[in-house]
């Protein structure tokens, strides 16, 4: 049998190999694995021209219709997660490409969530860079979040997990999406809100919606004008579902207390972008599902879905 070469997307922190047995498929498939992101769609063009499988962490490398074209011994992509807004998957239908997925284990961006609020709220982080530089005392006052409001954007799954949590902290809970109802509300053991009700009444904003035509902007300028001065917005969700711009514009005149966000519209996150110089927002490189445990259940299920593949039996398609 003819060895087929395996491409490994966007593995930052070298875990790929580490974290899970490649030894099911490594007598079919010689594996490169390629730890930056490329600097243009062009370079991943002619990096990946060679590859017949590629595994893909999710949202990262973009494959759009362009790049498929531009892959012809592409045969099989699988992507981490089982959804992946990066890629085209009516382009992978038309290049006949497998598209696979992965399931989540336990997602892990709800508990980074309450370490942003925790962060934004008590200065934690800053602190410790202080002590670790030398400074004798003190220099933030935190805020308490028990009894505050929350104002959950987006009641699904992650919402609704980020809700309880917030709720195990003694916080206030309202909710709001366009197709949230009360109903669903009173499930979960949270109050419903209007959109403007929540913006206005919310000590603390977090947004827990999925990415699409219709959330992107979703957080803009009129949303970001009714929040109270005292009150943070947290984004683990997607970077265009705030409008960026107008973020900056309300940090930088400081209408409200902060943020913290740990995805935008372009990542990495250039490192001469503007956020990097506000004092009062708190940036994570898109940890939301950065865990050991979360890459190893991905790529275990990659090896899977490749072996599967192998087999004339796919697992997980998405196209």
């Amino acid at each position: 049998m003819t060895r087929l070469r395996c491409a490994i997307l966007d593995d930052y922190l070298n875990l790929a190999l580490k974290v899970t047995d490649w030894s099911g498929v490594s007598d079919r498939i010689d594996i490169t694995v390629f730890n930056q992101p490329f600097a243009t769609a062009e370079a991943a063009a002619d990096t990946l021209g060679d590859f017949e499988i590629i595994c893909a962490m999710r949202e990262r490398t973009p494959f759009p219709r362009a790049l498929f074209a531009a892959l012809p011994n592409l045969k099989l992509l699988i992507t981490s997660g089982m959804r992946n807004a990066a890629i085209d998957m009516e382009a992978a239908k038309d290049h006949n490409v497998v598209l696979c997925g992965t399931q989540w284990g336990r997602d892990p961006t709800a508990p980074l969530t309450m370490g942003l609020i925790l962060e934004l709220t008590r200065n934690i982080g800053r602190e410790s860079a202080r002590m670790h530089a030398g400074e004798p005392l003190q220099k933030f006052v935190g805020i308490e979040i028990e009894g505050r409001t929350l104002g959950v954007i987006g009641l699904g799954k992650l919402g609704t997990k980020v809700s309880r949590l917030a709720q195990a902290f003694g916080m206030n809970v309202i909710a709001w999406s366009p197709n949230l109802t009360p109903e669903k509300c009173r499930e979960v053991g949270v109050g419903y809100a209007s959109k403007d009700e929540l913006f206005a009444t919310a000590d603390i904003v977090t947004i827990h919606v999925v990415l699409s035509q219709r959330s992107r902007g979703l957080v803009g300028a009129a949303e970001l004008a009714r929040m109270k001065p005292t009150a943070y917005l947290v984004n683990t969700a997607r970077g265009p579902i705030v409008d960026e711009d107008a973020l900056l514009e309300t940090l930088r005149a400081r209408k409200i207390a902060g943020a913290g966000v740990d995805v935008f519209s372009v990542e990495p996150l250039p490192v001469d972008h503007p956020f990097r110089k506000l004092d009062n927002i708190v940036l994570t490189p898109h940890l939301g599902y950065v865990t050991e445990e979360g890459f190893r259940n991905h790529y275990r299920q990659m090896v899977e879905g490749i072996d599967a593949w192998f087999r004339g039996e796919p697992k997980q398609r998405l196209a």
